[in-house]
């Protein structure tokens, strides 16, 4: 007889050798935990190939540890938080201890409570906190496996938690299994989990079939079986000596044979013990509490684990888990579809209807034979319940299952049009297409049609903001005029939100006219909402011009600031980037942004992330824009929208790298024309114009501004680009083309009135005026944007003025707004305008060389007593690096400098500066030095 040994793989010599890489790393990982030290890693490999054995590896390494564990469930996937209920659960003792936002989004996202948002965001959060709180006890080890069933839900919030676990004692390793198009965990550290060397694979096959073997049939096994230590072990396992040596043959895909070893193993285990791992199988919180009287429903009780337990396929205790993934996913596929109902139907019963309805509704829907409305209906309240607290991903998997199990075909398609929606909603276009297919259109009434034509084009635009959403949109809103006039409305505005995007690539002004001829028959509703007065406003400014249309524009505004409204909200935002009001901006893109985010609301949040990134970028946040303009590509690619680049580009065109912004221009260029988005280019000619100005390469900046410009009836970005045409025209003494571009520029300045627009409007003419004016002009400019959050416009201001200044022969003058400019650049990381400014200050005298030192700024400073030796402990809070920093900068150095000598980059120079300038009450590198001086911390 074939004996086979049951010790772990580890155990093996040849396991050791072949995953020494792989287990070393995950030991060095958990070593590291023991330190306060977090980290993690993703083993990534095939089906059986040793991932699961190196999670046990770590479990084993890491003694002392709270061990947490979850693995995906395929037929879960649909179910958001369902694997990070898993993980967390043994945590939930400690929510007390949350706040009071992230325990009732965490509260929400378990189905804990009804009255709160399932945030991701804050759910994120949420679980950070739950094991920041348990590392300060003991360190954590959190090992999730067959991380490819994740739902997307869990998949986001644990990338995001292992992302941030670095200064914590909490380990994350994950098992990952090899499959196409597979986007989770990315960005986290991966190892390749390789077969075993042919040799390795030899002595592991000896060590399990110890009956004699012919060679050429081992060479043939060693060949199919490709390194796979699984697939070895279950042949052995599984296939008697008379099979192997008649030359036994595996099926073609290593995790089908694993499976159907494991189905061969099941399948000679006892009935009662097949039931119970088939229950077992089918919910995977592992709760042996559920389990137990799951089984009592079917006549069996948990003593018939013990052959599933001896056999190595499942072990029970306070939680539930089998060997190994594979072998859960071949007992639920190997069952018979009638037993899989039993067990489903059994755990509905066993589920508390008021502790857990959700999951009692899902498990009566896998229960069900055909047709059910009174569970179709029972599924609909559960997305009801799932959309209120912000599910609208798992609002649209219960939305599906209901459809489907619906036996009226007009409330059948009723369930599968809100279920597209939802999906759409949360993220996956492809699936809500899939679903609009389903519905069976002969049946559908003149809104339903109307609405999926509309949700076609709502698609089409998320994926591709080119011109195929624009006339889908149109005739949604030409079907629902007569039916919904509140409905069409709503529709006209997302049509001018694509017509927007798709612009001079999309025939923008003819979108525009269509929309007007069907607004004109469409009636108005009275009182006018927000989006109403925002539709009005914006077809105006595209048939009658700015004047015409502010009224409108901005009471839309104020209304919008005032409710709660949500329609067209990007299009609000966008709105007030057009008539320079940075409060209104301020205001509406904050909410977007939240709104989206605790709604659950993918689809739109990375518009809202992409409209805050643009304020903070002109506030002179770089590095906080910088991290929204990732987020928001991460957002985008999670769920299929366009993979766009222009935002990262516009901030490098401010960070003024010319490689890397040159690159990264030309890529965006290339990618929004080839998806016909020409807001998107237009923007592209906008960051290449402000790069090439900051850089004093005023050619290259006046040709990509002027084909910006070119836009300006039909983009907003467009009016951005006038002041670097009359920038860059004066310095190259095209005098005409800049009066040209400032006379455009003042028909959408004057008339807004606020103190951007104006203060824009005062720089660019001062550009243009002669002495005597210039002066008045440029601090007509620096006052009124000084009043404003938009510091890139006020740097840039400083900088022009000194430079006139220069001009005029006042180099003291001149020196006091170059320094200023040149700190707010440096500060911000606009490294082309703070150069520019420095070479300025070069030329008026304002830098200075000692005899033993660096170039440095020249301050006035004044007579000061001998200063007293250094103190003992930083005065003003300063950290030891910001001191360290300050007394850099006193010395004159600029941020690169000190970013060479303290081995960081210049922009987190600049970070330290800001956090010098708050707790000094400094506000200039003077003052900064004068503070080092009387604090003694110069030599």
């Amino acid at each position: 007889m074939q004996r086979v040994r049951q010790e772990s793989f580890v155990s093996r010599p040849a396991q050791l050798r072949a995953r020494a890489r792989e287990a070393e790393a995950a030991g060095q990982l958990v070593q590291a935990a023991r330190s306060g030290q977090g980290g993690a890693l993703v083993l990534l490999g095939e089906a059986g190939i040793g991932k699961t054995t190196l999670l046990a590896c770590a479990a084993d390494v890491a003694t002392g540890f709270e061990r947490l564990r979850a693995v995906g469930v395929e037929f879960e996937m649909d179910l958001p938080f369902a694997a990070l209920h898993q993980l967390c659960g043994p945590l939930l003792h400690r929510i007390d201890r949350l706040p009071g936002a992230q325990r009732e989004a965490l509260e929400a996202a378990f189905g804990l409570r009804n009255d709160a948002v399932a945030d991701p965001f804050r759910v994120g959060l949420a679980v950070l906190g739950l094991l920041t709180e348990t590392s300060r006890e003991k360190p954590v080890l959190c090992l999730v496996d067959d991380a490819q069933w994740l739902d997307s839900a869990s998949a986001r919030i644990l990338t995001f938690v292992a992302r941030r676990v670095g200064p914590m004692g909490v380990v994350f390793v994950f098992g990952l299994r090899d499959v196409p198009d597979t986007d989770v965990l990315r960005g986290l550290p991966t190892l390749t989990v390789p077969g075993l060397p042919d040799g390795d694979a030899r002595a592991l096959l000896a060590a399990e079939v110890l009956a004699p073997l012919d060679a050429a049939v081992r060479e043939r096994i060693i060949a199919e079986a490709r390194g796979n230590p699984l697939a070895l072990l279950e042949l052995a396992r599984s296939a008697g000596p008379t099979a192997i040596a008649g030359g036994f043959a595996l099926p073609d895909t290593v995790a089908g044979r694993i499976e159907r070893s494991f189905h061969d193993r099941v399948a000679a285990l006892p009935d009662n013990t097949r039931r119970l791992l088939l229950i077992a199988a089918a919910e995977p919180v592992g709760d042996s509490g559920l389990l137990q009287r799951a089984c009592a429903h079917l006549g069996t009780d948990l003593a018939a684990a013990a052959p599933a337990e001896a056999a190595g396929l499942l072990e029970l205790g306070a939680r539930v888990r089998f060997s190994h993934p594979l072998v859960r996913s071949a007992v639920y596929r190997a069952a018979p579809l009638a037993e899989r109902r039993a067990a489903h139907s059994a755990l509905a019963r066993a589920t508390d209807r008021e502790w857990d309805p959700d999951r009692r509704a899902w498990h009566r829907a896998m229960a069900t034979t055909g047709v059910d409305e009174d569970v179709a209906a029972e599924l609909e309240q559960s997305a009801q319940r799932a959309q209120a607290r912000g599910g609208l991903a798992a609002a649209a998997a219960f939305l599906e299952k209901a459809a489907a199990l619906t036996p009226d075909p007009t409330l059948r398609n009723a369930r599968l049009l809100s279920a597209a929606q939802a999906k759409h909603n949360a993220g996956a276009p492809d699936e809500a297409l899939n679903l609009l297919a389903a519905m069976d259109t002969g049946l559908l009434d003149g809104v339903q049609h109307a609405t999926s034509v509309r949700l076609r084009g709502r698609i089409s635009f998320a994926v591709q903001r080119g011109n195929e959403a624009p006339p889908l949109l149109l005739e949604a809103a030409r079907l629902l005029g007569p039916l919904d006039p509140g409905l069409a409305r709503e529709t006209l505005l997302e049509v001018l939100w694509a017509a927007a995007w798709a612009g001079r690539f999309g025939h923008a002004e003819a979108v525009v006219r269509a929309t007007e001829t069907i607004l004109v028959g469409t009636p108005r509703p009275q009182p006018l909402g927000a989006s109403d007065l925002l539709l009005d406003g914006i077809v105006t400014l595209f048939t009658r011009g700015l004047a015409a249309a502010l009224p409108d524009i901005r009471d839309a505004l104020h209304a919008y600031r005032r409710s709660e409204e949500m329609h067209a909200l990007p299009l609000a935002c966008r709105a007030a980037w057009g008539v320079w009001d940075d409060d209104a901006l301020e205001a509406l893109s904050t909410r977007l942004t939240t709104t989206a985010r605790e709604s659950g609301a993918l689809a739109v949040l990375p518009v809202g992330l992409n409209f805050e990134a643009w304020l903070r970028l002109h506030q002179g946040h770089f590095d906080r824009a910088g991290a929204l303009i990732q987020e928001a590509d991460a957002v985008a690619e999670a769920t299929g929208a366009p993979q766009t680049s222009y935002g990262a580009a516009f901030l490098a065109g401010w960070r003024g790298d010319p490689d890397q912004g040159g690159r990264l221009l030309e890529t965006s260029a290339r990618e929004a024309a080839s998806r016909g988005e020409a807001t998107a280019v237009t923007v592209t000619e906008l960051a290449t114009s402000v790069l090439h100005n900051g850089g004093g390469r005023y050619d290259a900046a006046l040709i990509a501004a002027r084909k910006a410009a070119k836009q300006v009836q039909i983009s907003a970005f467009g009016v951005w680009a006038m002041p670097e045409v009359v920038e860059a025209a004066t310095r190259l003494g095209q005098t005409e083309v800049a009066l040209k571009a400032a006379d455009q520029l003042s028909e959408r300045t004057l008339p807004c009135g606020t103190d951007w627009a104006l203060g824009v409007e005062a720089t660019t003419r001062a550009l243009l005026a002669d002495d005597t004016a210039a002066e008045d002009l440029y601090r007509e400019a620096v006052e009124r944007l000084e009043r404003t959050r938009i510091r890139v416009q006020l740097a840039r201001t400083h900088l022009v003025y000194g430079e006139w200044l220069r001009r005029q022969r006042r180099r003291v003058d001149a020196r006091t707004h170059l320094l200023t400019a040149h700190e707010m650049f440096s500060t911000m990381g606009a490294e082309a305008f703070a150069a520019r400014a420095e070479g300025e200050l070069r030329a008026s005298g304002g830098f200075r060389r000692p005899a033993d030192g660096p170039e440095r700024l020249a301050v006035r400073e004044p007579k000061v007593a001998r200063p007293a030796p250094a103190r003992s402990k930083p005065p003003a809070g300063l950290t030891e690096r910001e001191v360290q920093v300050l007394c850099l900068v006193a010395q004159g150095l600029r941020n690169r400098e000190i970013g060479m000598k303290l081995s960081i980059s210049s922009r987190t120079v600049g970070h330290h500066l800001a956090h010098i300038y708050d707790k000094t009450g400094q506000r200039t590198r003077a003052g900064v030095t004068l503070f080092a001086m009387e604090h003694g911390l110069l030599p």
